[in-house]
């Protein structure tokens, strides 16, 4: 990767860590799915009309769309709806990662490796530490519910393992979410109440156009156009390090903009979570070796650079 493909890495980071904040700014006047309706009807629309059809794998790209679009962002939006703080959701919600290969193990009998093992234990007690640490303020209902939102995110995963080749990640962005406005808008008809619904619609406020702006069109559309590109250019063990940086930013930028201080405990359980999440899924053996090849590659530069030392004979 060249110094400009890091930083379209980084920049999606940022992207992504950010997201949490505009999240947070919709959901102080509207309800959690009704806000996830609009973000993803602007997902779909007019994308939808530019991006080709992905032929032959529709209905496994709907069930994607169920679990890992409506399901995820619909039970996050709800967490944080609920009092979890943006900066501790970018954290728990990246438990998704030990969860896809539990059910990978269960669904299509992956089982996982000893450091997978290890890396699953370690992120759980993580959670553990989170869980048992929450303040009087974080109600743990919320808690519960982005990790369920984490395990809808993994069932998505295991179910994207099985799309054919050929369809690329903004094919299933954009067509994935087209089972997701009209369900979950009929769902907040049903918890919220029409009279709070149709309030909604016809007061939206600029936290909420920015949230939906946002959340639609740079950290659905842009962010994962840049990630996908950057995925099908180059191997997966240098690009995918990037996305544990992600909560990194979203606790940083909670805290500077909302002010969401997170507590010692909090840090700790969240250092844990994503440490168990580097080992499950073998980032810090890939930069174990990226290392170590760069400083095979410099040895060997610095080898080839050195001058020929000349041997001269003297007669006497």
């Amino acid at each position: 990767m060249r110094p400009v493909h890091y930083m379209l890495a980084l920049l999606v980071v940022v992207l992504w860590g950010v997201n949490f904040i505009f999240i947070d700014f919709g959901l102080r006047d509207w309800p959690p799915l009704l806000l996830v309706a609009a973000r993803f009807t602007l997902v779909v629309i007019p994308a939808i009309f530019f991006v080709k059809y992905p032929r032959g794998n529709f209905r496994r790209i709907l069930l994607i769309g169920v679990f890992m679009s409506a399901g995820q962002f619909g039970l996050l939006y709800t967490a944080m709806f609920l009092g979890l703080p943006a900066g501790l959701t970018s954290i728990v919600i990246q438990i998704q990662a030990a969860f896809t290969v539990l059910v990978a193990a269960l669904v299509l009998k992956e089982f996982p490796s000893r450091r997978q093992i290890i890396g699953i234990l370690i992120g759980l007690s993580g959670l553990c530490v989170i869980g048992l640490s929450l303040q009087a303020s974080v109600p743990i209902v919320a808690f519960l519910v982005a990790l369920a939102a984490s395990l809808s995110w993994a069932i998505g995963n295991v179910i994207a393992r099985g799309v054919k080749e050929g369809t690329n990640g903004v094919q299933m962005t954009v067509w994935s979410a087209i089972v997701v406005p009209v369900p979950l808008f009929a769902l907040s008809m049903l918890v919220d109440g029409p009279a709070e619904v149709a309030h909604a619609l016809a007061n939206p406020t600029w936290g909420v156009v920015a949230s939906v702006v946002y959340t639609a069109g740079c950290a659905s559309l842009i962010g994962y156009v840049i990630w996908n590109s950057l995925l099908a250019r180059f191997p997966a063990s240098q690009v995918a390090p990037f996305s544990l940086l992600v909560p990194l930013v979203g606790v940083l930028s909670a805290w500077l903009v909302l002010g969401d201080r997170p507590t010692v405990p909090e840090l700790v359980g969240g250092a844990l979570l994503l440490l168990g999440v580097a080992v499950t899924t073998g980032v810090l053996k890939t930069i174990a070796r990226s290392i170590s090849g760069t400083n095979r590659r410099q040895r060997k530069v610095i080898a080839s650079e050195k001058p020929e030392v000349e041997h001269s004979s003297t007669s006497g």
